[in-house]
């Protein structure tokens, strides 16, 4: 794929293109072709272990099959117990256990996770001697340019400051830190050193996000780039979703814009089914073609209006769409905001996502829906001119000193949570639908909740009613429901599964599934479609056997855009917008976490059979 590739690679990209799947691939050529090479997630959310079938851990582990290749996943919430042990440890037999307890709560935020797993990831990237390659499969785009960008922001913060503190802690124990930011700005900078990998699928708005973060990175360095493309569909069968899906293929590359178009680039045909363990990875950059079979009919669940019904009824609430890059999270929360602002009721539809795109998705205004976005630098900026407003009359020291803290990176986690529990506020008086940023960022955004939650409790300073109850809102059914929007393949749907996992112990129970993209009710026939649609029926079983409400989106061309679209995707139209997937069913769904769980497959799917394939034509 690369031509004498340098020491590191960085493969990024939208959620879902298949960055884990390429970065693998390209590390096992370059193990098995004789290099040294190691392997590393910096994603909060990992799926690596899941794609090699290793348990994986904080230190390379070697992995069976493949001599000369190790994997590691950077663990955020192992980073920031060993840095809040170093800042802490010190101070063990010093102080009374109060106050140890008190440093300890004030690292344990997500800046705290964030910038203890950066540097770990830049201790890796400045080591030159353990490994031939680095190969870096990093988090969706949005949280990677916080994480490429953070080199940079550190350094130009350890060197300008003057005080001896910061939100991590006294400035004493970053001292070491220095020389190995100023290492990994280095390195990130030197094209002999580091090739970015821009994954994207072969459609418009996965290769505008390339083009996006293409752009942005150059600008912080990293101008030795490549471009892969993953999934580029032909077809010569007369399957009309086969034609319309490589149709939309050609005529988003032919339109690719024109920085990405420079770039030397890599194609990988679409799979019939995602590469999973050393034998499947092998396979990615030269795959055969499955046979031909006649696709079988399948039971599928009903569409997302039995979910806008439910929603409805309690008349007001929050909505939070969440699961892994690249499900389609924007889309679902788009679509339930039209649906429910068509309906009369207000509604604010907003993001946490650096990298979303709601305005774009719901296109021309819609009466009663109010679309923003929570943008970091904004927010900060209102947050830092609200802190200096609120300071009063400072002597000039003073005042410099708190100028100097608010330019800390960390004050940008603590305006985002504050906006996110304004927003949240917003719940009480209509309908907020918030699609939220990838997994692992969005785990992080409510560690950062429980921390507040625990800090604001024992505080007696005035903190904003919206910001003390952000927590119990979160955790009360009635209040806020929790969208897990997936795609029926193996890592969407079990990542979403470790993530509903986690909101149970954080006290929040996810209300319902959605299942996008899905080709279970379409009538394909091209073998690759085939293919892919049988993979889903084991998916969407496990789905619907464990969820307590569960809906499916058809397969789109592309991601509806405005309100006609999107109010025909809740009602379950194909990706024509004509073909009809069936009648809907007399399912009830689930308003509240007392309700009556859903019993498994045989009450999750409607009373009626699904059409045969003919019916839908």
């Amino acid at each position: 794929m690369l031509l004498n590739p340098t020491r590191n690679l960085f493969f990024t990209g939208k959620g879902g293109v298949g960055k884990t799947s390429v970065a693998s691939a390209t590390a096992i050529r370059l193990a098995e072709g004789g290099k040294r090479v190691l392997l590393v997630s910096t994603d909060p959310a990992s799926n690596l272990d899941e794609v090699l079938g290793v348990a994986l851990k904080p230190t390379p582990t070697p992995i069976p099959g493949v001599s000369s290749l190790w994997a590691a996943n950077l663990d955020p919430v192992a980073a920031a117990a060993a840095y809040r042990e170093k800042v802490v440890g010190p101070y063990r037999a010093l102080l009374p256990a109060v106050a140890i307890r008190s440093m300890e709560e004030q690292l344990s935020g997500a800046c705290t996770v964030e910038i203890a797993a950066f540097d770990e990831f830049a201790r890796l990237l400045g080591n030159s001697d353990a490994f031939d390659h680095v190969v870096f499969d990093t988090a969706p785009t949005g949280h990677t340019l916080r994480l490429l960008s953070l080199p940079s922001a550190w350094s130009g913060y350890l060197e300008t400051t003057r005080g001896t503190a910061s939100c991590l802690g006294p400035l004493a124990g970053l001292s070491g830190q220095r020389a190995l930011y100023a290492q990994a700005v280095a390195a990130l900078g030197d094209p002999d050193r580091t090739t970015l990998v821009l994954v994207a699928r072969p459609d418009r708005p996965s290769l505008r996000e390339a083009e996006r973060t293409r752009a942005e990175l150059a600008e912080l360095g990293l101008t030795n780039q490549h471009l892969v493309v993953n999934g580029v569909f032909h077809t010569a069968s007369t399957d009309p979703v086969a034609i319309a899906w490589a149709s939309g293929a050609a005529e988003a590359l032919a339109a690719m814009p024109p920085g990405l178009s420079k770039l030397a680039r890599t194609e990988i045909p679409l799979l019939a089914d995602a590469p999973m363990g050393i034998t499947g990875l092998r396979t990615l950059f030269s795959p055969t073609q499955p046979g031909t079979s006649p696709a079988e009919p399948m039971a599928t669940p009903p569409p997302l209006a039995t979910l806008v019904d439910a929603l409805e009824q309690a008349g007001r609430g929050v909505v939070l769409t969440m699961g892994k890059g690249g499900v389609g999270k924007t889309t679902v929360a788009a679509a339930i905001a039209v649906t429910l602002a068509r309906r009369g009721h207000p509604v604010h539809l907003s993001t946490t996502d650096p990298a979303a795109h709601v305005a774009e998705a719901v296109g021309a205004g819609v009466p009663g829906l109010t679309v923003s976005r929570i943008d970091p630098a904004a927010e900060t900026a209102a947050y830092t001119a609200e802190v200096l407003a609120k300071a009063g009359d400072l002597d000039a020291s003073a005042r410099s000193l708190l100028e100097e803290d608010l330019r800390s990176p960390c004050t940008e986690e603590i305006a985002v949570f504050r906006a996110f529990a304004r927003v949240v506020a917003e719940g009480a008086d209509g309908f907020v639908l918030l699609d939220t940023a990838p997994t692992g960022h969005t785990l992080l955004l409510l560690d950062a909740s429980e921390a507040w939650h625990r800090e604001i409790a024992r505080s007696t300073t005035a903190i904003p009613a919206f910001v003390r109850e952000l927590l119990p809102r979160l955790r009360d059914p009635a209040f806020t429901r929790v969208v897990l929007v997936t795609l029926p393949a193996a890592t969407p749907v079990h990542e979403a599964a470790t993530l509903a996992a986690d909101l149970v112990r954080a006290g929040i129970h996810p209300w319902a599934w959605v299942v996008n993209q899905s080709l279970a009710p379409l009538p394909v026939t091209d073998p690759v479609l085939v293919a892919r649609r049988a993979h889903e029926a084991p998916f969407l079983a496990e789905v619907v056997g464990n969820a307590r409400n569960v809906a499916l989106v058809p397969w789109q061309l592309a991601p509806p855009i405005g309100p006609e679209a999107l109010l025909r995707v809740v009602e379950g139209a194909s990706f024509s917008g004509e073909v009809r997937l069936w009648e809907r069913g007399p399912r009830t769904m689930q308003t509240s976490e007392t309700s009556t769980p859903c019993c498994g497959p045989s009450c999750c799917t409607p009373s009626d059979s699904p059409p045969s394939p003919s019916a839908n034509r």
